[in-house]
Order: C-alpha cells, then structure tokens, then sequence
C-alpha cells in the first residue's frame, strides 16, 4: 500500500471510531486497528528505505508549545514520539522579544508524519477531557492538572509502545518466512541515522531534571489516556488549544 493510501486509511478509521452512534466495543476496536496500521505503516516505510539505492538520511521538524502547561504537553509528545523512533529536544528561543518554546523533533520522515498526525490529535482530546474532569474538594488546580496530562501521557506511550512491538514481532517473523532484510537491523540503522542527525545537530545536550508532581490526578488522566483516540481526521494540524487555569 502506497503512504498515502495508508494514511487515508488509518483516518478513515479513527473518523469511525469518533462516531457517537458506534458501541464501546467498536469503538475501541477501530482505535485498536488504527494503532495497528499506524505502526505497520512505520514499519512498511522503513522496509521500502532498506531497498532503496541510497538510504533516506533523517529529518527534523519543530512543533510550538503554548502556554500553559509547557512541560506536559512536551511530556505528551515525548510519550508519542518515543514509541515512533523519533527523538525530542526541548528547546526556548526569542520570537519578535517573546520566549517561544518548541519541540525539535529527529526522526525518519514518516515517524516524524505519524508523531505530528498523533500529538495534534491528542493535544486536543486531552484539552477536552480535561475540562470535564471534576478536581477533588482540596486540590490545587494547577497541581491536579500537571498530574492528570502526565497520567494521560503515560496511558498514550503504553499503548503505541504495545502497538509498536507487536508489528514488529509480526514483521519480524514475516522476515524468517520471506528471507527479505532484518526489520531489527532495518530500524537499528534508521535509529542510529536519527541519532547521529540529532548528535550533530545538538553537540552538548544537558538532560532536564525529573519533576516533582504532588497533584493527584495521574489516575484519572491514565484512564483518559488509554480510551483517547489515536488519531482525528477532523483536527485542524495547525490547533494549538490551551488549558485555562
């Protein structure tokens, strides 16, 4: 199947799943299958560099973070981009005398397709679930948010990363069946092609410290997370929503 085709397809899907007529069930099985073409198409790019004359060299792009909640909505695309082979630097630069935040994104063009296609999606359904989610008599607003993004976070990297590894089980028992190129030495190498991109690009890298959250909304956000669609076909690529304090 051609990358365009793919992508139409896994939107076709996540439009179905978005459907308020549909039960539970199929609703969670349209996400389950968009999950799983997501990370077929990762792994069908991939083995269509391996054949090519001259390897695809890796690429980068920037995404805006807004205010609020800078850190966790860094937090929520690292928790995509990770389990896509793509990697993340958080970086603040000066835009016409404000301070912009972005994240700088390394990875193969089409894990860096499929990174922005998710975090534009998700950014909003956390935005969305969020200013439903009643905050316990007591809690800091701000503490019970951070909290809450990080739960959701988490939930989004646990099921990519399920998603991830088992497409390539799959591809790579298709391997010993096929004779065709290793998909683990395929995505090494493309791994090490994002890496040596990024090294070159950032020479010194200084690892941000954990945070401290004291909230206690992580639960509730990690439930949010794992019914979240994996994907929209009726979000804007551009929207940047903010979360009100």
């Amino acid at each position: 199947m051609n990358p365009d085709a793919a992508l139409t397809r896994i939107r076709k899907l996540l439009a179905m799943a978005e459907d308020d007529a549909i039960t539970t069930e199929a609703r969670e099985t349209y996400n389950r299958k968009a999950a799983e073409l997501i990370a077929r198409y990762g792994i069908d790019q991939a083995r269509l560099d391996a054949t090519a004359e001259q390897p695809a060299a890796a690429a980068d792009m920037t995404i805006r973070i807004d205010r609020p909640y800078i850190a966790d909505k860094i937090g929520l695309l690292a928790s995509i981009a990770d389990p896509l082979g793509c990697r993340i630097v958080q970086r603040t630069r000066d835009h016409n005398g404000n301070r912009v935040t972005e994240g700088h994104l390394f990875g193969m063009t089409a894990d860096l397709e499929r990174t922005q296609i998710l975090y534009t999606s998700l950014l909003i359904q956390s935005t969305h679930s969020l200013a439903t989610t009643p905050i316990p008599a007591g809690d800091d607003t701000r503490a019970f948010r951070r909290s809450w993004l990080t739960g959701f976070a988490a939930a989004v990297s646990h099921r990519l990363t399920a998603a991830e590894n088992a497409v390539r089980r799959d591809a790579q028992a298709e391997d010993s069946a096929t004779g065709g190129p290793s998909t683990a030495l395929v995505l090494a190498s493309r791994a090490d092609r994002v890496q040596e991109h990024l090294a070159n690009t950032y020479p010194k890298l200084r690892t941000t410290r954990r945070r401290r959250l004291t909230g206690t909304g992580g639960r509730s956000g990690y439930r949010a997370g794992e019914r979240a669609d994996l994907g929209t076909t009726r979000l804007s690529p551009t929207a940047q929503p903010a979360i009100r304090s």
